[in-house]
This record gives C-alpha cells, structure tokens and sequence, in this order.
C-alpha cells in the first residue's frame, strides 16, 4: 500500500493513502454564497470562500488517487422532526431553521441553499451525508461507512473551522481516528475563532489531531 509523510504540527504523521478519506465538511450555498443564511445573520460570507480553491485542489488529487471522498451538509428534515427547539428557536426570529430564506427554506434537506456549492460538487460514488447536528457522527451513517472502507485516517476539510469541523474532529478522535486538518481548507466567520481553533487541535502533542495546509498534503502526495 502507498504510504505518505506528511510535515505537519505537532509532527510528520505517516499515513496509507487507502485507509485515508477526505472529509468535507458543510460546504454548502447557505453558507458561503452571498445573499445565503450565514450572510443574513451579518457575517462576511468571503472569509469562508477562501478555502474553495485549496478544497478543490485537494479534491482534485484525492479523487486522482481513488480516496475515499466524504461531503456533508447540515440540515434537516422537511418537517423538522430531528431539529432541536434549543437549537432552531434562537436569535432573529425571522432568520431561523426552517424559515423562507433567499435559497428556500434554511437549511431544510433538498432546498437550493442547503446544497454544496458548485465548485465542489460530490462526484458520482462519492458519498454525501446529511447530518442534523454540527458533527458529522451524530444521527449519520458516518461510522459505517468508514468501517466498511477500513478507514484509519481522515483529512478533515469545510466550515466552519470551531464548530462543525472541529466537533467532527473531537468526535473522530474519541472513535480512534486520526485527523489531519489542511487550515486553508477551513474557515471562520470569525478569523480569531479560526486561528484558536487550530491551535487547539495541535495543542499538547496533538490531542485532537494534526495541523498542515493543502500545499503540504499535495506535495507528499505527489512525490
């Protein structure tokens, strides 16, 4: 099996390119887009698009050498039967979970704004997992389908960096996996948020995971 070091902090993590999936996490129109939810609650939708071209370089050499290619997206069901009142009735109550947005109904399952944004569309047999919280494990099939696949090692990508990807990495290290996480291929509404979050990932030894940048993975990928 191909095997890749990859330079990264703590330190190098040596990984098999077969047992490797990418992970991309809620790239998704609402989020990024002008005009989506995120820009609605007044936040500045380009800090997140930003990572598009590092995700989609990384995709590029992820799908060239047959990795297997996770997106997600959040969302719920049409009649919001898996969406929590903790978590839909909170802040403007004319912008909220379920409500009309600019992109149909906010992040409802199958509306225009709750899809994933063109440039980094799921091909064909990869998979796509609608999750209803904000890490990728909880009420999904994640778990099986990286058993399934003998998955050790997962790249983890998307938006936004302190909340879903970094509950998906906690979640994936309490599951043994090990997660690096490309910080150009993630973003923040809130760069500050963004930088502490990958600190924390990388604090003590790696208690979560591994930091680098797509640069790097494409490099040992390459050579």
């Amino acid at each position: 099996m191909l095997t890749i070091e990859i330079n990264a902090e703590p330190e190098a993590i040596a990984i098999e390119i077969a047992k490797t999936a990418v992970v991309m996490i809620d790239m998704q129109r609402d989020f990024l887009e002008p005009g989506g939810f995120g820009e609605s609650l007044g936040n500045d939708v380009s800090l997140l698009s930003a990572a598009i071209e590092p995700c989609k370089a990384l995709l590029s050499a992820a799908r060239q050498h047959g990795m297997l290619v996770i997106h997600t997206r959040e969302g719920h069901l049409p009649d919001m039967s898996d969406a929590h009142k903790a978590k839909v009735e909170r802040g403007d109550p004319g912008v909220r979970i379920g409500q009309m947005g600019s992109m149909g109904r906010i992040l409802i399952r199958g509306e225009p704004g709750q899809d994933i944004i063109p440039d980094l569309y799921p091909q064909e047999g990869e998979y796509v997992i609608d999750k209803p919280g904000k890490g990728a494990f909880y009420a999904t099939d994640l778990q099986s389908i990286l058993q399934k696949n003998a998955i050790e090692n997962l790249i983890v990508c998307g938006v936004t960096t302190e909340v879903c990807v970094h509950t998906t990495v906690r979640e994936a290290n309490d599951r043994g996996y090990r997660c690096i996480v490309p910080g150009d291929c993630c973003g923040s509404y809130i760069p500050e948020f963004h930088e502490v979050g990958l600190r924390m990932i990388k604090a003590q030894s790696g208690i979560f995971g591994w930091v680098t940048d797509s640069h790097t993975i494409l490099t040992a990928i390459s050579a």
